[in-house]
């Protein structure tokens, strides 16, 4: 437990031979709330994805929780809610169903789930905001309920490493306000955080640290109040506006994917 939650050295990731992030140094110690931030196309999914198998490390090396990446023992000690706003499919199922899916990384080969699993999901839900909605079909419940059943399907496998990704996009106000709270309850805690964003400002009371990735690179790692227009391109505030912590900060201009770097033998 003395390892810290994240440590990347000199760590290049990327897809087949293209490297989209480079040279990244960062280390995340257990239990901390950390924003990954960056414009549209700057590597802050790829460097999540990185963190989570889905992209290959072509460079440096990658450990999640004292283990190299993707070989933790226990996959459910890490939670992951992808990009995505909905939950979708062409069967139906209900809430109890598919955060009942966040459990199978802690089961074992054909096991069922069993009362503690049962129990799991259950606090799950409720910890969304979604007890009464068990039972009900996914397909009835608004956008921003589905994200909190993505929310839930996570905290299932009761990660000790949580990893989102632009947990609040598209989702209304009160929707974000919901996700916040649960977040600074599962902070609270001891659950590692690490969510990448554009726009922190919707949870900036629970996330206290950001890194800003520009064009493949980490250009800021510091306080969240402390990202403002000297931490790297577009990433500003809004114009006028104040750069107090509880605020956070927004990075809405799009930017070009940056030019790819061709990986081969070893070689950046």
């Amino acid at each position: 437990m003395s390892d810290p939650a994240l440590r990347l050295t000199g760590a290049t990731v990327g897809y087949g031979d293209v490297a989209i992030v480079r040279d990244a140094d960062l280390t995340v110690r257990r239990g901390e709330a950390l924003a990954v931030l960056g414009s549209n196309g700057s590597g802050k999914t790829t460097l999540t994805r990185g963190l989570l198998g889905l992209a290959t490390v072509l460079g440096g090396t990658v450990e999640v929780l004292g283990s190299p990446v993707g070989r933790l023992r226990e996959r459910g000690r890490v939670g992951y809610v992808p990009q995505r706003h909905t939950v979708s499919g062409a069967m139906p199922a209900t809430v109890r169903e598919v955060v009942g899916v966040g459990r199978l990384p802690r089961l074992g080969l054909f096991r069922r789930l069993g009362p503690h699993d049962r129990a799991a999901v259950a606090e799950a839900v409720e910890a969304v905001g979604l007890a009464d909605r068990l039972g009900d079909p996914v397909a009835s419940l608004s956008g921003g309920q589905q994200r909190r059943v993505l929310v839930a399907r996570a905290l299932a496998s009761e990660p000790d490493l949580l990893v989102m990704d632009e947990p609040t996009a598209g989702v209304d106000a009160a929707s974000q306000a919901a996700l916040a709270g649960v977040l600074a309850r599962v902070s609270a805690a001891g659950t590692t955080l690490v969510v990448v964003t554009h726009e922190a400002g919707p949870l900036a009371g629970v996330l206290t640290r950001a890194v800003v990735v520009d064009s493949g690179r980490l250009t800021y790692d510091g306080p969240l109040g402390g990202v403002g227009p000297g931490a790297g391109p577009d990433c500003h505030h809004p114009e006028g506006a104040a750069v107090p912590s509880a605020r956070g900060y927004s990075l809405d201009q799009p930017r070009p994917a940056p030019d790819a770097a061709r990986v081969r033998d070893g070689s950046r």
